[in-house]
């Protein structure tokens, strides 16, 4: 019997590992999860018709300007039919890609075909305003003005009095002749000729006077066309005296009934650019959904200290691109999905676009099929549902009231990592969940620019801080208060 207590107690060592193990293998699972539950989900809330979005809030903080940010569709005064619009998102947001990859294209490799002002041309900003969801209201000219949210764009815009073709906007139209402190800029200035960077056509000569008149054409046909122009700009309690931006008198296309648009890229007409002075070319934003009482923050200036993040920021750098100088770039190390990393190929060539405007993520068609294929490994116990426009992979989940999600985390350069929120990973195509996607999807080739978009930027402090030329990600519930 002596004999045999060696193996008994080798057997009970192993009884003991084993058992550590799979409770440890448990634990990990449940970190690896998150639950999402249907009944704070946006459109389950009652359809609203108020104009709570026409006058936002904003305030001055510790050396910042905080504005109130509201998703665009929170702020409608129609009736929403949430699955119609769910879908219709879809569908757009694939066309804005496509003309920004077809940009991207033309900048890189380089266009042979003669300039025509006449016929549309995608720009370096993002070229489907109707799904670039996020506005703040500023004050131009002393007048309030509702503006799209847009890191892809360099030139802010207004549709501006008397106008030649104006599309509806629930702001008054700015009329710069009853403003005094507006300015017109002449063509044959510096500013007029920075326009080729910012929009991606030549400044051109108006008429008594010779005034600079811009033209931005975006891939779907819409357009803005105007004077560039000096006025006075309001954020907050912070005023910029001489700020150049686009009075457009010629305005067509789906704008969601904004003002017009805010370009936070990195030319030199953009807001930060004209801003840097005040902010030292930082700035964050907190992207809120499209619940009616939800809100998220656009903070100009770098004090960290008026974020209200709940975990550390890390940072990475940004990639320059000298072809694309206006984009934000990062790389893009790996990706983990419930806690096991994929392996793929195209992580070593990893740069994607970080991008306000674009809606859903798209990744490069050998990392997206790792992706899916973990990703269904991990959620294997929900019915299947059919494919809807870019999503592939989707589910029926009417008859669960909530569900355990596998975490998604994306790696990039420097240790910095962007864990998406609950909110980001799946997105409903019916209201009834009958048919509800993983909120990612694929490029249509190999060589196309990856983008990491929007709705994976919920509930996230995004820092942009152009002098380090780092980018920051920390988790955060979006609110103004």
């Amino acid at each position: 019997m002596a004999k045999t207590k060696p193996l008994i107690m080798f057997s009970f060592l192993v009884f003991l590992f084993a058992s550590f193990a799979a409770v440890a293998g448990s634990v990990q699972c449940v970190q690896e999860k998150k639950v999402l539950s249907f009944q704070e989900w946006q459109w389950k809330q009652k359809n609203h018709t108020s104009s709570y979005c026409l006058s936002q809030k904003s305030r001055w903080e510790n050396g910042a300007t905080i504005l109130e940010m509201k998703h665009k569709d929170s702020c409608s005064r129609k009736i929403i039919d949430w699955n119609k619009k769910l879908q219709k998102i879809l569908v757009l947001d694939n066309f804005r890609v496509q003309s920004l990859q077809s940009r991207v294209k033309k900048l890189v490799h380089g266009n042979n075909e003669e300039d025509s002002r006449e016929s549309p041309i995608p720009l370096i900003s993002g070229v489907k305003l109707q799904t670039l969801n996020y506005i703040v209201t500023v004050e131009l000219g002393g007048r309030n003005m509702t503006v799209i949210v847009d890191t892809g764009s360099d030139l802010t815009w207004v549709q501006c009095q008397p106008c030649r073709l104006c599309y509806n906007q629930q702001d008054p139209i700015f009329n710069p002749s009853i403003s005094a402190s507006y300015q017109t800029i002449l063509c044959n200035s510096s500013t007029c000729q920075s326009l080729q960077s910012a929009t991606g056509n030549t400044g051109v000569c108006g008429s008594n006077p010779p005034t600079c008149n811009y033209l931005v054409n975006y891939g779907d046909g819409s357009y803005t066309r105007g004077d560039l122009g000096i006025e006075k700009l309001n954020l907050g309690k912070v005023f910029v005296s001489k700020f150049i931006f686009g009075c457009g008198r010629n305005n067509k296309g789906l704008f969601g009934g904004a003002s017009g648009l805010m370009g936070l890229g990195r030319s030199d007409l953009s807001l930060i650019s004209q801003t840097s002075a005040i902010f030292g070319g930082v700035f964050s934003y907190c992207l809120p959904n499209t619940a009616a009482d939800a809100s998220g923050s656009l903070v100009f200036g770098g004090n960290s200290s008026v974020y209200k993040n709940t975990t550390p920021i890390s940072y990475t750098r940004m990639v320059f691109n000298p072809q694309l100088p206006t984009f934000y770039f990062l790389n893009l190390t790996g990706i983990s999905i419930g806690g096991v990393a994929l392996q793929a190929a195209g992580f070593d060539q990893g740069v994607v676009l970080i991008d306000s405007g674009t809606v859903i993520s798209r990744l490069p068609p050998p990392i997206y099929r790792a992706l899916k294929a973990e990703f269904l490994k991990q959620f294997s116990e929900f019915p299947s549902s059919p494919p809807f426009s870019i999503l592939d992979t989707c589910f029926d989940l009417s008859a669960y009231q909530e569900v355990d999600i596998p975490t998604i985390k994306l790696h990039f350069e420097g240790n910095a990592e962007l864990n998406v929120d609950v909110t980001g990973i799946l997105y409903f195509v019916k209201t009834d969940a009958s048919q509800v996607c993983l909120a990612l999807a694929s490029l249509n080739f190999e060589d196309e620019i990856p983008i990491i978009g929007n709705y994976q930027q919920r509930n996230i402090r995004v820092v942009y801080d152009n002098v380090e030329s780092k980018l920051g990600f920390a988790a955060e519930a979006c609110s103004f208060d």
